[in-house]
């Protein structure tokens, strides 16, 4: 329950209009310069509970059955059937009473209902051979037929002008207006995967250990002729510290184990049919009353797409110092992504907005450092341990299935992360006393617009020879330096404090709050939530570009870089305080018991304007985009850990 208040209404509504009428009631709703809202504080939320509704139920079963067998004559030798069969059924509906939520008060009440059902069936079958040869061979195999499928089927009926409040979203063929099924809320799809793998592994001695798998996937949500995909893996092991020449080192360091593999995977994240294309509908009119539905192509069909697949190189180190109280592992890695699935945007000249691709390859690069230790181990009833960890990645677009270097329309450049912005650079403010040179840069602008970056020519005089323009526009990356999280223990005899955190290093967030759509610092000055250094001509060191509501050029500039911030941050994720109850109090009844305080999200350091730093959750747009990604919950809790 309770979609129907948002963050975009809550804080978009104005401040400086004041909501309650003379008599002390609340108005419906706010009139400003530009727009009308709708009020909705606590009060008057309660008294619509039941002519604002938005529900939604699911029922589910998650079931999971297996044989497994031994082969009779051949140790080591069996024979396991995994069967799954899952289902999720689930009811949505919704209601909204006469004017609610609208500016007219005589809004039509309007409701809807939508039921879904997803089913889905896995049968696996293996062979497995795991046997020991002279206590130091062991030799594990696994076979592998593997096939599952899934449906998904989903309705939803709208109507209006529901005769009763009481009504809601039940029944509505009552309804006093029409009744509408749209297409676009009707949903059914079937996919499919099958699969073979073989895998055999040797050990010796637990010193030196290698593996080597196969695998072959066909995906029924690719094209013909593109559905199926076959890849190997290979890894080796060496256990340093097990090496007799080790054994003087084994007091300071007793764990060493070198690891290196080479393996491929495969990606077939993609809507189902895809590669048929999509047509739309769209409603034409015929005289004053009548209309026809038409249909257009919306996405293109792709009868070429197939397996998006990775190669990649690991190198990993285990390691282990002073009998295991500082142990930590480094890895290292690269890989190399053919055939990258995205959805790929047409101008508007094609006559269609996108279609899905294999768009070209990329690379990443990384590393990730994880270091643990034990500071004091029951020294006078103190404990400490501590970890760390620290990883980067760097990725960049190695070519485009195009052959070109770059694609401005996607923002794809060769030589660049896959996510980037490509946009003016902001570089300060145009003022008053440099009307000469904004006049050839940006003829017709003014003082306080935004001066973006120029990397045109300067002639003989140090003069640009040319205005701002699409050539002027950056490359600029969102990835981080580094990121990481840390953890550390303290416990004095009965108490104890846990900490956990987490930080980012550089990178960049797109924040809707500066962006040119802005739903709260708007340029026209229509909304003043944020508290914003515009540039005035008493104001010329400020920050953000002057106001344009009234400015009868309205060029200030808002596609550049100003709706860029760090994504720098730390955050205290958790802290808990916990205490042991003495045994003695319980005369054996419980064998232990302790009470604790629990705090998640404590505080954020961050310069980011807007709700929280950690936006790269967002899979609908790009990386590092803050699309209203709602605060992370401030939460404290106390319980009781009790074992019998």
């Amino acid at each position: 329950e309770g979609g129907n208040i948002g963050l975009y209404g809550t804080l978009s509504l104005s401040p400086l209009v004041n909501p309650k009428n003379e008599d002390g009631t609340w108005k419906r709703t706010v009139k400003m310069a530009t727009d009308e809202q709708y009020i909705y504080p606590k009060e008057v939320l309660e008294g619509i509970e039941d002519l604002w509704v938005q529900e939604d139920k699911a029922f589910g079963s998650y079931n999971n059955v297996y044989g497994e067998v031994k082969i009779p004559g051949i140790e080591g030798l069996k024979y396991r059937a995994n069967l799954g069969l899952n289902f999720r059924m689930s009811n949505g509906g919704s209601f909204k009473g006469q004017g609610i939520n609208e500016v007219n008060p005589n809004t039509t009440s309007s409701a809807s209902i939508s039921n879904s059902l997803t089913t889905n069936w896995t049968i696996e079958n293996l062979g497995t051979y795991d046997r020991t040869f002279a206590k130091k061979h062991r030799v594990n195999a696994v076979a592998m037929y593997s096939a599952e499928q899934t449906t998904y089927n989903k309705s939803a009926v709208s109507a209006r002008d529901i005769p009763a409040g009481y009504f809601q979203y039940y029944n509505l063929g009552h309804a006093n207006g029409e009744i509408t099924v749209n297409p676009s809320n009707q949903a059914y799809q079937q996919t499919g995967l099958m699969s073979w793998m073989g895998r055999a592994m040797y050990s010796y001695d637990d010193k030196y250990m290698a593996s080597v798998t196969f695998r072959a996937d066909a995906s029924s949500r690719l094209a013909p002729g593109h559905k199926w995909h076959t890849y190997p893996a290979i890894s080796l092991g060496w256990n340093i510290a097990k090496e007799a020449f080790w054994k003087d080192l084994l007091p300071i360091v007793d764990q060493l184990k070198l690891r290196v593999g080479y393996g491929e995977t495969s990606n077939q994240s993609v809507d189902p049919y895809k590669t048929l294309g999509l047509l739309s509908t769209r409603p034409y009119n015929f005289g004053p009353d009548t209309y026809a539905t038409g249909y257009y192509v919306s996405e293109l069909p792709n009868t070429n797409l197939g397996w998006e697949y990775s190669t990649t190189y690991n190198y990993g180190l285990d390691f282990s110092f002073l009998n295991h109280r500082i142990y930590g592992t480094f890895e290292y890695y690269v890989q190399d992504t053919k055939d990258v699935l995205l959805s790929v945007n047409l101008p508007s000249t094609a006559g269609v907005g996108s279609y899905m691709a294999n768009i070209g390859s990329t690379q990443n690069k990384g590393f990730e450092l994880s270091l643990n230790g034990v500071i004091l181990e029951n020294v006078n009833g103190w404990s400490w341990d501590v970890g760390i960890n620290i990883y980067a990645n760097r990725n960049k677009l190695k070519s485009l299935a195009s052959g070109a270097d770059r694609d401005e329309t996607n923002w794809w450049f060769k030589g660049h992360p896959i996510d980037v912005i490509y946009d003016y650079e902001k570089i300060g403010l145009w003022q008053e006393n440099e009307k000469e040179l904004m006049d050839i840069l940006e003829p017709g602008g003014n003082a306080g617009m935004i001066k973006v970056k120029y990397t045109g020519e300067y002639d003989a005089n140090g003069k640009p020879t040319r205005s701002i323009g699409p050539d002027d526009r950056q490359i600029i990356s969102l990835e981080p330096k580094f990121q990481g999280g840390f953890n550390t223990r303290v416990a004095y005899k009965d108490f104890d404090l846990s900490i956990v955190g987490a930080f980012k290093s550089g990178g960049t967030l797109i924040s809707t709050l500066y962006s040119s759509s802005g739903y709260l610092n708007m340029m026209t000055g229509r909304r003043g939530n944020v508290k914003v250094d515009y540039w005035t001509p008493e104001n010329h060191n400020a920050s953000q570009p002057r106001l344009i509501w009234t400015d009868p050029n309205r060029n200030a500039r808002s596609e550049s870089d100003r709706y860029l911030e760090s994504g720098s941050y730390f955050r205290l994720r958790n802290l808990q305080v916990g205490y042991t109850l003495p045994n003695v109090w319980f005369h054996g009844l419980i064998q232990k018991a302790r009470v604790y305080f629990n705090a998640e999200n404590l505080f954020t350091i961050s310069s980011y304007s807007g709700y929280t730093p950690d936006v790269n959750s967002s899979d609908v747009y790009s990386r590092g985009f803050d699309e209203f990604i709602y605060p992370s919950n401030r939460t404290f809790m106390v319980g009781l850990n009790v074992t019998f």
